[in-house]
């Protein structure tokens, strides 16, 4: 399943510190804007601590984790819709992502410049939101102007339809709204909606790359970033990358737990990341277990049995019996697929059996 993240912000906010952080990718990471032109695509394991369990209890011959796909993406600046800097490549790149993760410098360091001078991420949320507006509008009224002529002239439903949706991202558009903001009226305006691609209607977490000092609790600048994007619905992590940048050097476990803990973190920020990044992509987890291997696969949420058995083969999918399913929780309190058999707990779902994340699955079919 190729979804993947976008990691946008303007130049040097920390973008390519933190791509090299959380991908097998190594972005280049300098102090001057456009250091990152050419997207750069790395994959990296998404941390799952239930498929860490099974495999303790199956001692599989391997272990196989889910992944995410992560782009760094070249800084934007002010013009970037009108094709300044970067502008054009920037937003080509950004159109082929699935979400996006919209990093804010929320640290101050007079070491490292700032295209604008000075440390607001608000204002440099802002300027990112705007040209991507910008852009999103150009769209929009373009198709409008097509549609609404099919809608008028041939009585056209599904244009009229369309036009529904188009003024609807206008308005909100010329407001200097996001497309993400606006509510629509049923699945089919949703389903119309996707076919349009708009850059502001992707999902989007905000990030917050903050000094080691405020890595737990955040500082002003989040807070203020906090504020801007309350109506917005969306997640904010607050991450010190230059730190997760040290961490990411430390290989042995207990020592890079002893780090943890002494600038009071649980987990790592980029842990954080990546399964944030997960969800924000809208996908879930199913797992595989057995002596030969334990694996997560990746799929939509909202997925059906026969779409997930696809995942694995295509055959599986278009010969579809049955599957039989053991929720996590039963696996690990009776330690095995005999045991849980026995107890009962094995489900038997057909082909409507809509998925859940962390069902354990096994496939019958016919081809």
């Amino acid at each position: 399943m190729s979804l993947k993240c976008g990691i946008v912000g303007l130049p040097n906010v920390g973008k390519s510190t933190l791509f090299n952080c959380i991908s097998s990718g190594k972005a280049q990471s300098a102090n001057f804007p456009f250091c990152t032109i050419e997207p750069n695509l790395g994959s990296t394991n998404v941390p799952d601590k239930r498929l860490e369990a099974l495999s303790e209890l199956c001692q599989p011959k391997r272990t196989i984790p889910a992944t995410v796909d992560i782009v760094d993406i070249a800084g934007l600046v002010k013009g970037a819709s009108k094709g300044e800097g970067l502008g054009n490549q920037f937003l080509a790149n950004i159109r082929e992502t699935d979400a996006i993760l919209h990093v804010l410098r929320c640290f101050d360091d007079d070491n490292i410049v700032h295209v604008d001078g000075s440390v607001d991420p608000v204002r440099d949320k802002e300027v990112i939101d705007t040209e991507l507006q910008i852009k999103d509008l150009e769209t929009v009224e373009a198709r409008l102007a097509k549609v609404s002529k099919q809608a008028k002239v041939g009585a056209d439903k599904e244009a009229k339809k369309l036009c529904a949706v188009l003024e609807k991202y206008r308005a909100a558009l010329l407001e200097g709204k996001s497309c993400r903001s606006v509510e629509l009226a049923n699945e089919e305006e949703e389903n119309l909606a996707k076919e349009l691609y708009l850059l502001t209607n992707k999902p989007v977490m905000y990030i917050c790359n903050v000094d080691e000092a405020s890595a737990v609790s955040g500082n002003e600048y989040v807070n203020a970033v906090r504020e801007a994007v309350k109506d917005e619905q969306a997640e904010i992590l607050v991450i010190a990358a230059r730190t997760e940048a040290d961490i990411a050097e430390i290989e042995d476990y207990e020592d890079r737990r002893m780090f943890l803990e002494e600038i009071g973190l649980e987990e790592s920020g980029v842990v954080r990341l990546i399964q944030s990044a997960y969800r924000l992509l809208g996908l879930q987890t199913f797992f595989t277990a057995g002596a030969d291997e334990c694996r997560a696969w990746t799929i939509r949420k909202g997925d059906k049995a026969p779409q997930a058995a696809g995942v694995i083969h295509s055959d599986f999918e278009r010969g579809f019996i049955r599957a039989e399913v053991i929720k996590y929780e039963d696996y690990m309190n009776y330690k095995t697929e005999a045991a849980v058999r026995a107890a009962g707990k094995m489900g038997i779902e057909g082909k409507e059996y809509v998925v859940q994340d962390g069902d354990i699955m096994h496939f019958l079919f016919n081809v």
